[in-house]
C-alpha cells in the first residue's frame, strides 16, 4: 500500500526540480535580473547627481531622471518576479506537505490495525501453537515464514513513518525558510516603491519648472537644430565623398571590413557607458507639446570625463568642431559610416587607423552639467539604428 503512495511523494520531490516553464524566468535569472537593474542605478544615480549639482533643472537632468524611474520600476519588476516565483514554490511546498501528513496518517492507521491484528492473534493462539500446529513439514515452513513476513512488513511500516516523519520535518522547515524570503522580499517590495514615488514626483515637480521655460527651451531647440543641420550638411560632404573615392579604388579590402561590420550587428559595446537619452527617428520633446524631434542617431547620456570609444575597427575621415555640441569624428568602415559628436577632446586625426574599442576622444559637458555623445551609424548616406546595432548597454 505505501509503495503506491511513495511514487506519488516522490513525484512531488520531482516537481521541484522541473525547470520554469518556456518564457517563465527561473529564479537565477530573476536575482541576476535584479543586480543589473541595482548597477545600472547606481550608474545612473551618478549622471544624475551631475545635473543636479548645477541646480540649473535642465532637460538632462530630465532625461537622467526619467531614465532612474525606468530603472526602478525595472527593480521592482524584478522583485515582483521573485516574489511570484516564490508564492509558487511554497503552494508546492504545501502541496508536498498534505500529500505527507495523509501519508503519515494512513501509516499510522496501517501499523496499529497490524498490531491490532496481532495482538488478536496472540490471545488466541500463541506463535508457538500456530508453529506446532502445522499438518506437515511444508506447512510448517510456510507457517514460519509468515510470522517473518509478517514480522519483517511490522518493521518495514514502523521505518516507513520516520521516513515520511522526516521528509515531513524537512518540508516544514523548508517552508519557514521561504516564508521569511517572502517577508524580506515583500518588505523590499514596498522600500522601493516608495521610492518609486518619491522619484515620480520630482519627475512631476522638474516637469512644471522646466514648462515655464518654454521660451528659452524653444530658443535652445532652434539654436541646437541649426547645429545639427550643419553636421548633417558636413557628415553628407564627407560620405559623398568617400563613396565617391571607394568606387574609384573599388577596394577588395573595404568590402571585406563592410562584411565584418555586418556580421556584428546587434553584437556592438557601446561607445560610451551610460543611457539612451534620445532614441532614433521621430521623438516626442520631454517638455514642449506637440514639439516632434527628428534624431539620426542615438544620444548617450553619460559621466563627466567618460572617454568615447570607436566601436568598430577603421579609418577616421574627418574631425569637425561644431558649435555648441564639440568636436565630431567620422569613421569609415567600407560601406559603414560610424559618426560620434559632442566630444570636449580628440585623441585621434583623419587618415589614422583605429581599433575596435579604441579610445577617439572624451564627451564634453556643457553648461548645465550634461555629458551627452550623439552617436549615428550610416550605411553608404543612409542613417540606421544604432540600437538594432549595438548590444546590450
Amino acid at each position: 500500500m505505501f509503495a503506491g503512495r511513495g511514487v506519488l511523494v516522490v513525484l512531488f520531490f520531482c516537481l521541484l526540480t522541473i525547470p520554469p516553464a518556456f518564457g517563465q524566468k527561473s529564479k537565477a535569472q530573476l536575482q541576476q535580473e535584479k543586480q543589473r537593474n541595482l548597477a545600472r542605478i547606481k550608474e545612473v544615480e551618478g549622471i544624475l547627481s551631475e545635473t543636479v549639482a548645477k541646480k540649473t533643472n535642465s532637460l538632462g537632468e530630465l532625461n537622467a531622471l526619467n531614465q532612474r524611474i525606468r530603472q526602478q520600476e525595472s527593480l521592482i519588476n524584478s522583485i515582483r518576479g521573485e516574489i511570484g516565483l516564490l508564492d509558487g514554490e511554497i503552494s508546492e511546498n504545501n502541496d508536498i506537505i498534505e500529500a505527507l501528513e495523509r501519508d503519515l496518517q494512513q501509516l499510522r492507521k496501517e501499523l496499529a490495525d497490524m498490531l491490532y491484528e496481532a495482538q488478536k492473534t496472540r490471545n488466541s493462539i500463541s506463535p508457538l501453537s500456530f508453529l506446532f500446529s502445522a499438518e506437515s513439514l511444508n506447512d510448517l515452513l510456510t507457517r514460519l515464514r509468515y510470522i517473518e513476513q509478517y514480522s519483517e512488513a511490522r518493521e518495514l511500516q514502523a521505518k516507513q513513518i520516520v521516513k515520511v516523519q522526516e521528509e515531513l520535518a524537512g518540508q516544514v522547515k523548508a517552508i519557514e525558510g521561504k516564508r521569511a524570503e517572502m517577508q524580506a522580499l515583500l518588505n523590499e517590495q514596498m522600500a522601493e516603491s516608495r521610492n518609486l514615488a518619491e522619484l515620480r514626483k520630482k519627475q512631476n515637480d522638474l516637469v512644471k519648472t522646466l514648462a515655464k521655460q518654454e521660451k528659452k527651451l524653444r530658443s535652445d531647440l532652434e539654436s541646437t537644430k541649426k547645429t545639427i543641420a550643419m553636421l548633417d550638411k558636413k557628415i553628407e560632404e564627407i560620405i559623398r565623398e568617400e563613396l565617391a573615392r571607394a568606387k574609384r579604388e573599388a577596394s577588395k579590402e573595404a568590402v571585406t571590413l563592410s562584411s565584418n561590420f555586418e556580421e556584428n550587428k546587434s553584437k556592438f559595446s557601446y561607445p560610451v557607458s551610460g543611457f539612451v537619452s534620445l532614441g532614433f527617428g521621430r521623438q516626442a520633446h520631454p517638455v514642449l507639446k506637440g514639439v516632434i524631434l527628428q534624431n539620426e542617431g542615438v544620444n548617450i547620456q553619460t559621466k563627466k570625463g567618460e572617454k568615447v570609444r570607436s566601436i568598430f575597427e577603421g579609418e577616421v575621415r574627418a574631425v569637425a568642431v561644431m558649435p555648441t555640441i564639440g568636436n565630431s569624428v567620422i569613421i569609415n568602415h567600407g560601406n559603414y559610416f560610424t559618426v560620434y559628436s559632442g566630444l570636449k577632446e580628440v585623441f585621434v586625426r583623419t587618415g589614422q587607423k583605429v581599433a575596435t574599442n579604441e579610445e577617439i576622444g572624451e564627451v564634453m559637458t556643457n553648461s548645465d552639467g550634461v555629458s551627452e555623445l550623439r552617436f549615428r551609424i550610416y550605411k553608404d548616406r543612409t542613417p540606421l539604428d544604432p540600437q538594432q546595432w549595438l548590444g546590450r548597454l
